[in-house]
């Protein structure tokens, strides 16, 4: 990763979690080593201030941490596969773009968790870098949770995220140890908010959470039908695009998860009808089985499902609002 690719954090050498006491340590100890009076070089230096500039002001590093600008898709210290993943085909593409190398184990979603890259403390004391979060955060599976914002029916709302939040804890997370699930992510699309994002290996499912009574829902991939009315789901597909725009290495899907009001996972019930020739569908509806289901074989048929990226999971947790 050359220098001017690095993001802002990996300029002052601190984690995404730094302080600002950390962050004005960091600095000064930067900016003497890239100072043209030292030594170093006058573009550096710059970099070094524009850097501090921006994560020592609260709305700039906010505004900076929202843009996910910070990281890249690479891995740093030179450690971990180097070669591109490109799980990720268009958003809505039927096309199987998962990579696996010939007369190589594969790997399972129910393996131990591995970092990329890996926390080794003897490489980061010789480059005298720090990790992007520290490891017990990146070993944490739930980060973050439902909460208030806005004025209007945001009890609901919680409620909802928190039966999604329950849902995914106890019945996907523990078969995928390497599974992240990131509550409150401010949307890179607009200003809107995206309830779950759960992170494993390089594929990244975005999810919506809905409450609607029992019975018979259709679902054509553009609207929810019911009892003569269409319902409006959460709209996820664009943010879908844009996520995946921002991250190319990951595969990112979408989905509306709903809810029933007694807590059975098996309503309602949505049929799947046929939608017309070359739709793109970047979006499934789905009740809470389906969920589990769909999420779980989605996320362990990645090329590497026991993989924790350590970056896309540090600009993903920047991003909680």
């Amino acid at each position: 990763m050359t220098e001017s690719s690095s993001s802002y954090y990996e300029v002052l050498r601190v984690a995404v979690t730094a302080t600002d006491k950390e962050i004005k340590v960091a600095y000064r100890r930067a900016a003497r080593t890239a100072h043209p009076d030292h030594g170093g070089d006058a573009a550096a230096f710059r970099r070094v201030t524009a850097a501090y500039e921006t994560l020592i002001d609260p709305s700039r590093r906010k505004a900076y941490d929202r843009s996910y600008a910070a990281g890249t898709a690479g891995n740093t210290f030179g450690a971990g596969d180097t070669e591109a993943h490109f799980d990720a085909p268009a958003a809505g593409s039927r096309a199987s773009a998962t990579v696996h190398r010939p007369n190589t184990p594969r790997n399972t979603a129910g393996d131990t968790a591995v970092y990329i890259p890996p926390y080794d403390t003897a490489a980061f004391e010789a480059s005298g870098t720090v990790p992007l979060i520290p490891l017990s955060q990146a070993s944490q599976q739930v980060h973050g949770m439902p909460r208030k914002r806005g004025i209007f029916g945001a009890e609901a709302r919680i409620q909802r995220e928190m039966r999604t939040v329950q849902l995914i804890s106890r019945q996907v997370l523990p078969s995928i140890p390497a599974a992240r699930l990131i509550n409150g992510l401010q949307s890179p699309a607009d200003n809107s908010h995206i309830d779950h994002a759960l992170l494993s290996g390089y594929r990244l499912a975005l999810i919506g959470s809905m409450l609607l009574p029992k019975g018979a829902y259709a679902w054509d991939g553009q609207s929810l039908r019911h009892g003569g009315r269409s319902i409006a789901p959460p709209q996820l597909a664009h943010v879908v695009r844009a996520m995946q725009d921002i991250f190319p290495e990951l595969n990112v899907t979408g989905w509306t998860v709903i809810h029933s009001p007694d807590g059975n996972l098996h309503e309602p019930v949505i049929d799947r009808h046929k939608r017309s020739a070359g739709a793109g569908e970047t979006v499934q509806v789905v009740n809470a089985a389906g969920l589990v289901r769909g999420l779980k074989q989605f996320l362990s048929s990645g090329p590497t499902p026991n993989t924790v990226n350590v970056q896309i999971l540090a600009r993903l947790l920047r991003g909680m609002h």
